[in-house]
């Protein structure tokens, strides 16, 4: 089980799925946009986080240990309104009626896109009558200060000029400072599952970051590698120890 923590205001989101890395990914992806994350990696532990917490939207696998997803949909339709999103590997036509008409309000395949993933969670929460909660549209980190709404990056009050994915990563590192992310990590949030180039790729966003923010890679005040694993952000816009 894994759970983000959360404002009072946050929405609660429940991810039931028994691949690890696809669970940490949904999760990251909703924590980012403000949601409170909790996740269950079968069918039983599903329902048990589901009736203590009563999330406001489920996202759900159908081949789970156990209880299956439809099993689980089922029995989450008797108990409670909260939309519910199967997020499965299986892709046929009777899978997603069966879903459906067991009470699902959306169906998506893996591979997915975290953004369209994200974009269906909203549509479903605004149907049903909830409000997504409103992630936090400004960071400062140091002298740099990232505003998502307006896409605009400044460093001691100048403007700072970055292509889209670039202004993506960047933003992405900033709302987890602390955390490490593997290059794998970052290809599946910003790119999607199905990115077939070369991982490398973020190498090369990274380089193209520091320069604009006038980072040294021997010596980063922003985005720091860490060696044999990926990348980290620090906030304080210090070194790291």
């Amino acid at each position: 089980m894994t759970t983000t923590s959360a404002s009072d205001g946050d929405k609660t989101a429940l991810v039931v799925d028994d691949e690890p890395h696809v669970a940490e990914l949904v999760a990251h992806v909703l924590g980012d946009a403000g949601f409170a994350v909790t996740s269950a990696p079968d069918g039983l532990a599903a329902l048990r986080r589901a009736r203590a917490l009563r999330p406001d939207v489920v996202i759900l696998d159908v081949g789970l240990p156990g209880l299956d997803g439809f099993e689980v949909c089922r029995a989450l339709r008797k108990e409670t309104a909260a939309p519910i999103l199967f997020l499965t590997a299986r892709g046929q036509e009777i899978d997603r009626i069966v879903g459906l008409e067991l009470g699902a309000d959306d169906y998506i395949t893996k591979p997915f896109s975290a953004r369209e993933l994200l974009a269906r969670v909203r549509a479903i929460l605004r149907r049903s009558g909830v409000p997504a909660p409103a992630p936090s549209q400004r960071r400062h980190a140091g002298d740099l200060a990232i505003d998502v709404e307006r896409r605009e990056v400044e460093r001691a009050g100048r403007p700072i000029r970055l292509k889209p994915r670039e202004f993506d990563l960047l933003w992405h590192f900033a709302r987890n400072d602390g955390r490490v992310f593997t290059r794998d990590q970052l290809i599946e949030s910003l790119w999607g599952f199905d990115f077939d180039g070369d991982p490398r790729t973020v190498d090369v966003h990274v380089r193209r970051i520091r320069r604009a923010l006038g980072d040294r890679a021997d010596d980063p005040r922003y985005i720091h590698t860490v060696h044999g694993v990926g990348y980290k952000f620090t906030a304080s816009g210090r070194p790291a120890d």
